[in-house]
């Protein structure tokens, strides 16, 4: 991709399970010239130097000229400053993002995911970087706990930034996800343990439903948004809908005998809804997909204030006005056991 050529691109979150999966797919298939991985976890990376280091074992110049590892925090300014200075393009994945954690730490939410979000705007603004995209969640839509409801005053922070960033050639831009399936947010890698130790594995409730996309699919996103946006829309992946119950079926027969277990020995557990949790999810309010854009692809929320953006051009998304109505998952069907386990063989997951 054009888009990343040369160019010189931070990553927050950057040994996260999306962080990490950005660098790779921008080393693979783009040529930038400085990756700047910044997270706040010494030991994550450490252990994603040495990865790196053994990929680029043959060109070892090549990786000390192109990556570069800031341990920092992104509620400190100071030092978020610092690391953005000549950046071009920030994909800002930092983020507090379990439902309970965040719910029984409310304010603690707060200064990672809004405060932290506003000094990403605030250091974009002042060295004059190009793009922003930020990864917000499906929770933000009619948010019932502390995360969605972070998640969500950050988009709107998104927005409201390409109103006030002044003559600053910045563009400001949120994607909107699905549970990545297997990154450390999901619900897999506690299906994944439970059944590795011989179960049970515990569901919430088996009619419960969720939008779902394989980790591929959401680095695409996240690449083919920074191409497109021109500031203030939420781009949202169409992704299937997944039974939670089928899930963890699907995980038990494809991993069970891998941990020396029978599939029939693994019993499952039904242990209700957690405070904050839904039954369903939502991609989009109705308000939202009023003034939204569909593509074959994906979904794109057009800023409500779309006069303060005088030079969106809607005609370069290649997109119609909105025809589908699966933005609600208890209202779209869900995918089949055989479609759940091609995405997650596909993503190395069973």
């Amino acid at each position: 991709m054009n888009t990343f050529k040369n160019k010189k691109i931070l990553i927050t979150g950057g040994t996260g399970s999306l962080g990490k999966e950005l660098v790779w797919g921008l080393l693979k298939n783009n040529e930038p010239s400085i990756v700047r991985i910044y997270d706040v976890d010494e030991t994550e990376q450490f252990n994603f130097q040495q990865e790196l280091r053994y990929y680029f074992k043959d060109n070892l110049k090549k990786y000390e000229d192109s990556i570069r590892f800031l341990l920092g925090d992104v509620r400190d300014k100071e030092r978020l400053n610092r690391a953005t200075e000549d950046i071009d393009i920030i994909f800002h994945t930092a983020a507090l993002k379990h439902v309970m954690a965040c719910e029984y730490n409310p304010f603690e939410a707060v200064k990672t995911n809004v405060l932290g979000m506003q000094n990403i705007i605030d250091v974009a603004i002042d060295n004059n970087v190009n793009k922003i995209i930020f990864t917000s969640s499906d929770k933000a839509v009619n948010p019932s706990n502390t995360m969605g409801a972070t998640k969500l005053l950050a988009e709107k922070l998104m927005t409201a930034a390409n109103y006030y960033k002044g003559a600053r050639k910045c563009i400001f831009s949120s994607v909107r996800f699905g549970n990545v399936m297997g990154s450390r947010g999901s619900v897999i890698p506690l299906f994944i343990q439970q059944i590795k130790t011989g179960g049970p594995v515990t569901i919430t409730d088996p009619t419960m439903t969720r939008f779902m996309m394989s980790m591929s699919q959401a680095v695409d996103l996240v690449f083919k948004s920074a191409e497109m946006a021109q500031g203030g829309e939420v781009f949202i992946f169409k992704m299937p809908v997944v039974n939670i119950s089928d899930l963890a079926e699907v995980l038990i027969d494809g991993l069970a005998p891998k941990y020396g277990h029978s599939k029939e020995d693994i019993a499952t557990e039904i242990i209700g809804i957690k405070p904050g949790e839904k039954m369903y999810e939502e991609l989009m309010t109705e308000d939202e997909a009023s003034r939204s854009l569909e593509r074959e692809d994906m979904f794109i929320i057009i800023p409500e204030m779309i006069e303060e953006i005088p030079n969106l051009d809607k005609s370069k998304y290649n997109a119609t006005s909105i025809r589908s109505k699966d933005f609600i998952s208890r209202d779209a069907a869900p995918i089949n056991k055989d479609e759940i386990k091609a995405i997650l063989l596909k993503d190395g997951i069973i």
